[in-house]
This record gives C-alpha cells, sequence and structure tokens, in this order.
C-alpha cells in the first residue's frame, strides 16, 4: 500500500495514544515500515536516527534475530498460558529468577504484569496491602512528585504528577498528593531572585518531602514514589544531594521507597537499575519497557523482602492479577535479551565507554546560542532551549520545542521535545560513530531552528514541516 493509502485508513480507523485526533488527521501520519540497529525506516525511504529508542525502551536496537527465534520457539512450544490457578511454566520461572539475580540483594521477588501503568498499579496495590497486613490500614497515602510520570491507567496517571493528564481524568484515585520535582534548571536556578546552588537545591526538595509527611501525618504516608531520573517529565537529572537527604527523610518514617525504573531499568543509567547508580534499596521496583527491549510487551515489580515476607506469609489470597502475567513468549523473549545484554556487556558498555562518550560530545552543545544547559546520565540526555538574546524561557505559545523536534525529524533524527526541553534515549548499542552521527543531526536541528526564529512564528509552522 502506498503512504497516502496507509494514511487514509489510519485517519479513518486508528485512534493513536497521546495525539491530538483531529490534528493528526489534518497532516497524517508517519509510517515506520522497518528497523534496524539503531535507524528506523518509513515508507517515504527515509531513514531516521532513533535518538529515542522507541519509547526508551529498544535498548538491545532493531533487528535482533535472536529475540525473534525466541519468540518463535516459545510460540511453537507454548504459545499461552495462564499464572492463576497454582499454575506457572518454565518462561516465567526463569524469567524470574534472572531479574532476581540482577537486581540488588533484597529484592527477592517479582510479579509480572503487561506493562510499566500496570507495574504501578500493582504498586499502589501491594503497598496498601502491605501496611493493612502489619495493622496500620490508615498508612494510604502515597506521595509522587509534579510533572511525574507513572503510567495512564487511572492509578498510573493518579501517581504521576501531569497537570495536562490529571485535567482529564476524571474523579483520580484519592489519597495520592505531589511534592515538587528535583528539577534544578526549571524551577531551582534562582531562589528569592539569587543564583542558587544544585546541592541547595536537591535539599530543597527533600524537605519538602518532609513537609507534605508531616502535613498528611506520618501515621497516614504509605509510600514515596519517583524515577530515579524523571524521563517523559524532561530527563531530569536530581541534584547528587537530593537522594541521599530523601533516603534520610524515608528511614525516619518509616514510609516505604518505590523506585520506578520503567525507564531507567536495564542499562539506561550505566547500571542494570538507576537504583544501583544512586544506590536506592528500593522497597517496590517497578519494570518494562527494555526488560525485553520492546520487542513484545513485558512489564513487572520487584519486591523487596519485607513486603513480599508479609504478603506470602500473613497475606492469604493477593485478589489482583492480569490475564497476561507472566505471558510464556513475553517471558521467553524478555529473558533472551537479559542474556544478551549479560553476554555482549552493553550495560558496561554504557557506564565505562559511550555514557562518557555522549557526556562530552553532548555538553559540547551548550556552546549552541538556543542552549541553556545540556545535561546527561549514561545514554539518556535533555538541552534547554532558552532565548539567545536573554537566556531565558521561550514564552510557551511559541512551541520552539515542536519547531526543533520537527526539524529533527525532517533531518533524519528522533529527538522528542517536552516543551522546551529536547530529550534523547538512543538504543544502548549505539555506537561512538552513531553518537558523532546524532550530535552533529541535533546541531544542524538547533540551527534550523534558530535560522526560523528569525522569521515570525505562526500557527502553522508544525504543519508547513510535515
Amino acid at each position: 500500500m502506498t503512504t497516502p493509502e496507509l494514511q487514509r485508513l489510519d485517519r479513518a480507523h486508528y485512534l493513536h495514544p497521546f495525539t491530538d485526533f483531529k490534528s493528526l488527521g489534518e497532516e497524517g501520519s508517519r509510517i515506520i515500515e522497518r528497523a534496524e540497529g539503531v535507524y528506523i525506516h518509513d515508507s517515504d525511504g527515509n531513514r531516521l536516527l532513533d535518538g529515542m529508542a522507541g519509547l526508551w525502551c529498544v535498548n538491545l536496537g532493531y533487528g535482533r534475530e535472536e529475540l525473534v527465534a525466541a519468540a518463535t520457539e516459545q510460540m511453537r512450544q507454548l504459545p499461552y498460558y495462564n499464572s492463576f490457578f497454582k499454575t506457572t511454566h518454565p518462561p516465567a520461572v526463569r524469567l524470574a529468577e534472572r531479574l532476581c539475580r540482577l537486581a540488588p540483594a533484597h529484592l527477592n521477588h517479582v510479579f509480572f504484569t503487561g506493562s510499566g501503568s500496570e507495574a504501578n498499579d500493582t504498586v499502589l496495590r501491594m503497598v496498601r496491602r502491605y501496611w493493612a497486613l502489619k495493622g496500620r490500614p490508615d498508612k494510604q497515602w502515597v506521595i509522587s512528585r509534579e510533572n511525574a510520570y507513572h503510567g495512564s491507567t487511572v492509578a498510573g496517571v493518579s501517581l504521576g504528577g501531569m497537570a495536562p493528564m490529571h485535567a482529564q481524568g476524571g474523579p483520580l484515585v484519592p489519597k495520592i498528593a505531589h511534592v515538587r520535582q528535583p528539577y534544578w534548571f526549571g524551577e531551582g536556578r534562582f531562589k528569592e531572585g539569587r543564583p542558587q546552588h544544585r546541592d541547595a537545591f536537591g535539599r530543597d526538595c527533600a524537605a519538602a518531602l518532609e513537609a507534605k509527611i508531616l502535613e498528611l501525618g506520618e501515621e497516614n504516608v504509605a509510600a514515596f514514589i519517583a524515577e530515579p531520573v524523571q524521563g517523559a517529565g524532561g530527563a531530569i537529572i536530581p541534584p547528587e544531594s537530593y537522594w541521599p537527604a530523601v533516603k534520610a527523610v524515608l528511614e525516619k518514617y518509616d514510609i516505604l521507597l518505590v523506585v520506578d525504573e520503567v525507564i531507567c531499568g536495564f542499562g539506561r543509567l550505566g547500571e542494570w537499575f538507576g537504583s544501583v547508580h544512586y544506590d536506592l534499596a528500593p522497597d517496590l521496583m517497578p519494570i518494562a519497557k527494555g526488560l525485553s527491549s520492546g520487542y513484545l510487551p513485558i512489564g513487572g515489580v520487584l519486591v523487596g523482602d519485607r513486603v513480599a515476607e508479609t504478603l506470602i506469609d500473613e497475606g492469604g489470597e493477593f485478589f489482583h492479577g492480569f490475564t497476561y502475567s507472566g505471558h510464556p513468549v513475553c517471558a521467553a523473549v524478555a529473558l533472551k535479551n537479559l542474556e544478551l545484554l549479560e553476554a555482549e556487556g552493553v550495560v558496561d558498555r554504557v557506564r565505562n565507554d559511550l555514557g562518557p562518550y555522549l557526556a562530552g560530545r553532548w555538553k559540547a552543545l551548550e556552546a549552541h546560542p538556543l542552549v541553556g544547559e545540556a545535561r546527561s546520565l549514561g545514554l539518556i540526555g535533555a538541552l534547554e532551549l532558552v532565548d539567545p538574546a536573554s537566556g531565558e524561557r521561550f514564552d510557551e505559545s511559541l512551541g520552539v520545542g515542536t519547531l526543533c523536534r520537527d526539524l529533527c525529524f525532517a533531518g533524519g533524527l528522533v529527538m522528542r521535545s517536552v516543551g522546551d526541553t529536547m530529550i534523547i534515549s538512543p538504543p544502548l548499542v549505539i555506537t561512538r560513530a552513531e553518537i558523532d552521527e546524532l550530535i552533529e543531526k541535533a546541531q544542524a536541528a538547533l540551527d534550523d531552528t534558530l535560522a526560523r526564529l528569525g522569521d515570525p512564528i505562526t500557527d502553522n509552522q508544525e504543519e508547513s514541516l510535515s
């Protein structure tokens, strides 16, 4: 089928996630037909370097025949069976063992789900169930962060702190509160009109968490949930002071720590889990995305010993689960994915080679007039776009980030915009040469964006780039 034919059918029948349906129908979808390594190809013959690894998930890159073979073999042997009714199967058992071996030592159980959103729904159920079993049923409040993303189900969007999602959410899950995010560039560079040091800001954010606990009553607070590095919120890397201060607060008040590893897990930060990088020792750890490199949908929650042992020894039946929990084909692919990440030393290479190399090349983009900050950790990075004349943020109505994103696509690079923050999260198998290509294309898009800003910006700018 031709591109226009596919776009016509797409417009007629497919409601896309996180999409302005009317706008997409007017512009037409980009049709992605195939991919290999770190590149995707559209139906018009364009090749793009996928600087976002799909949606933060294609850690091993595209076209790995070993994962195809794992799926094929498992489909032939056992394409599906559930884990209800005291039943299991080898792929789920083997994957659970492998995950617990890779995770911090106190995480020895896993509950499988179909996605990261389902994993965070599971977290909410487990946290409240745990405290009820401990004889403290009033500990129900979960504290999250403003601008956090923890999925798009009702529980996920409630746990998250994104105002546009809340505005469309109707009644949200009760007893979930939000505190400030550790976003130094956006919210902490200045305090009372004066420059503020990153570490001072990090401690201020931890103090805001403690203040919220005291406001709600420590006897009522069950858990704090956060990503090691906020992904969808804008690749927000916290100050070094932040996590140690947060850990001290949670220990002081006996509150569970939930570290959402859906994006940071499986090598993104140069460790198997972001929790290891920041020495967090979480009680629960939602996972997904890189677990299977996105080849098949699978997620889960790694559960710490004190929570798991309570659920097992005192809980009776846990009335929660999914038809596809531990799906055998998804589990087989995830297991092979983890085997390849280990055998090929991918995580070590991100930590020791690719992450530091990207950091140097990425930081150099700060010299561009449009860039107020270039930050990275492992293979995740962000550029803050600012007005060259003032060094301050653009008016949101100008849509500068969207313009830059579209110019990236036009120049053969997938780079995402979160407002006027440009973010990357490439496959972990990217090479130094491909990082160089990514930087060159990002530089070109910044130059093109700056040139466009010399002309009046119109509402039709994005349409003109489609």
